[in-house]
């Protein structure tokens, strides 16, 4: 899986080495003990010749806020594959650029020479693929289509809510997911259950709970007609593959390197 994950990076790195999109990437998030990630961010500097942070397994609201800081202080965005590093990030951000009280204590406790007050912008890098680049273009770099997969996209809570402040998707209907899976040539299947909570923050409390939550969502994706579902949660990532059942989970990048044509032993 790590390797997947490492080669997924490679993909990514090809696909922005050569354009604008890609002097903007500055860090890759590493969430829940994923070493892959930070290897992957080693070579995603390497390849963009650029200076970044590899990331925190657990991102607390100090680690968030260095990260924010340094990205400022470079002028560019903050990118990252993880949903959870993503929503963490992006509220702490907001809250530097909407609260006084916060953003005066926080630049106390940091010491920074310049002060920091939200200037960095904050993307998933799912968002950096739809807005910047553009679905068709990534269509276009496609060399292994995925043709007739039916593959459901799981979104999770952290994405979309609170919808006010991510401003990543319709929270009810997302769509980028599925747009995403088009681009790279598989069929999106949409079920009920896609926006809703798997249950993985209650893995280690309460797995009986976990593992019934989900396999609420994998069950109601098969009868929808997928035969796979992807995720850009490594935390859903994990509960759905040890606590949902059977079905086959990926994290949306490892399908994304097998449509660009990574090969194994590529890394």
């Amino acid at each position: 899986e790590e390797q997947h994950l490492v080669k997924a990076i490679v993909a990514l790195t090809r696909i922005t080495q050569h354009s604008d999109m890609g002097k903007q990437v500055y860090d890759i998030g590493r969430a829940f003990q994923m070493d892959s990630l930070a290897h992957a961010a080693a070579l995603v500097r390497e390849n963009l010749k650029l200076t970044g942070l590899a990331g925190r397994a657990r991102v607390v609201n100090g680690e968030a806020l260095a990260f924010l800081a340094s990205a400022g202080e470079l002028g560019t965005d903050l990118v990252t594959l993880c949903s959870a590093c993503h929503h963490v990030i992006k509220r702490v951000n907001r809250d530097m650029q909407a609260d006084e009280t916060i953003r005066t204590r926080a630049n106390n406790y940091l010491r920074l020479e310049k002060p920091y007050a939200g200037e960095t912008r904050v993307l998933h890098y799912l968002e950096v693929l739809r807005d910047q680049l553009g679905f068709e273009e990534l269509q276009k770099r496609v060399v292994k289509p995925l043709t007739g997969r039916k593959i459901g996209a799981y979104y999770g809570c952290l994405l979309l809510r609170p919808s006010g402040e991510m401003g990543f998707d319709d929270p009810e209907n997302p769509t980028i997911l599925e747009d995403f899976l088009r681009a790279i040539g598989a069929e999106p299947v949409v079920y009920a259950l896609r926006n809703e909570c798997c249950g993985g923050y209650t893995t280690l409390e309460n797995k009986s709970y976990a593992s019934k939550q989900a396999g609420k969502v994998l069950e109601n994706a098969a009868a929808c007609g997928a035969e796979e579902v992807i995720t850009a949660c490594p935390l859903c990532l994990y509960n759905l593959r040890v606590n949902g059942g059977r079905m086959p989970v990926r994290y949306f990048t490892e399908l994304l390197a097998e449509a660009l044509g990574v090969k194994e032993g590529a890394v």
